[in-house]
């Protein structure tokens, strides 16, 4: 599905949801992108809205997002709140024409998802989820680097945190796996490629009522083998990622840079810095979102889905089921 080019130089884009997550990277991305602006943000809480809008420069500001849209007119909207609370802003917003990139998890149920990718078609609008770890210069610097050898055929996404003692996400609304591990999920389907063929996983309850490890293996329609490994009972936040093609690998996070072997020889071939390979030093530009919401800007320019739109997101949420039906 494909919607008409867009001949305007500056995409306009307006924001529901002014919180710590959007202002930390969304809305600088915006800010910072050629051809993009914000026209325009939404919260229900005033004092926050006023905050954001006196830090960004923007002068409309709206308590009603509908009403915003309406007014406004936006080519984009970013929509970033609570999943348990997003499917029906989500339809309103694809019902009243308008592109739209959520932040992750894109629902609570892959079915949801599901739901979202046909309103989007019947209403032919591009959308997006923030998965902004794919676009991340180290994971998608390296696997290009990689790929000079051959396809990848093993890939490992570890994403490790400490929250030993720590509630179960929105008070047990959510699963870990799904509201942010899925992060490490949709990493893997993007390094692999192909589609889910079979899985084995291992989930646990470790040290807590609620499910903290999540570990599984995935073989794909492209021929690679994925491992995921998650947990939050672990000594300290991690994402890494391993790529592996014939005779080259990288070991790499997002964040703390990456190393690319190659021949059996015990010294990188590549040393990978996400601020130099990003040629900044923010870190919105260095870890992903920034180049991110670029292939979103240009995919509306252009008149295409995005990589990560609702439908490709729905397959990313069926892992995650299989992953929790396919326990060994």
């Amino acid at each position: 599905m494909a919607k008409k080019a867009s001949k305007k130089k500056v995409i306009r884009v307006a924001f529901i949801g002014a919180g710590g997550r959007s202002a930390s990277v969304h809305y600088p991305s915006i800010r910072d992108l050629p051809g993009a602006e914000i026209a325009a943000m939404c919260d229900l809480n005033e004092e926050l809205l006023n905050k954001r809008g006196d830090e960004f420069g923007v002068k409309k500001r709206y308590t009603n997002y509908k009403e915003m849209i309406e007014k406004e007119k936006p080519d984009a909207v970013y929509a970033s709140m609570p999943p348990q609370l997003l499917f029906d802003v989500a339809a309103t917003v694809m019902d009243m024409k308008t592109n739209l990139i959520v932040e992750k998890p894109p629902a609570v149920t892959a079915e949801q998802t599901r739901q979202m990718a046909l309103i989007a078609k019947r209403n032919k609008v591009l959308t997006a989820v923030t998965f902004q770890r794919r676009y991340c210069p180290i994971i998608r610097g390296g696997k290009k680097m990689c790929e000079k050898t051959g396809a990848v055929h093993t890939a490992v996404s570890t994403f490790y945190k400490n929250a030993v003692g720590a509630k179960p996400y929105y008070n047990g609304a959510m699963d870990i796996l799904t509201c942010d591990a899925i992060h490490a999920v949709d990493t893997l389907r993007y390094l692999c490629g192909g589609e889910v063929e079979s899985v084995a996983s291992d989930v646990r309850r470790l040290y807590a009522e609620h499910w903290t490890a999540h570990l599984a293996l995935v073989k794909f329609s492209s021929g690679a083998t994925g491992v995921l490994l998650t947990n939050w009972m672990t000594g300290r936040r991690f994402f890494t990622v391993e790529i592996h093609t014939k005779g080259m690998s990288l070991f790499g996070d997002p964040e703390e840079g990456g190393k690319v072997y190659a021949d059996g020889k015990n010294e990188p071939v590549a040393d990978l810095n996400p601020f130099e390979m990003a040629g900044s030093q923010d870190a919105h530009r260095a870890f992903g979102p920034y180049d991110m919401s670029a292939h979103f800007m240009d995919c509306i320019r252009k008149g295409k889905q995005p990589e990560t739109n609702f439908e490709d997101a729905t397959k990313t949420m069926e892992l995650i089921d299989a992953i929790y039906h396919s326990q060994i």
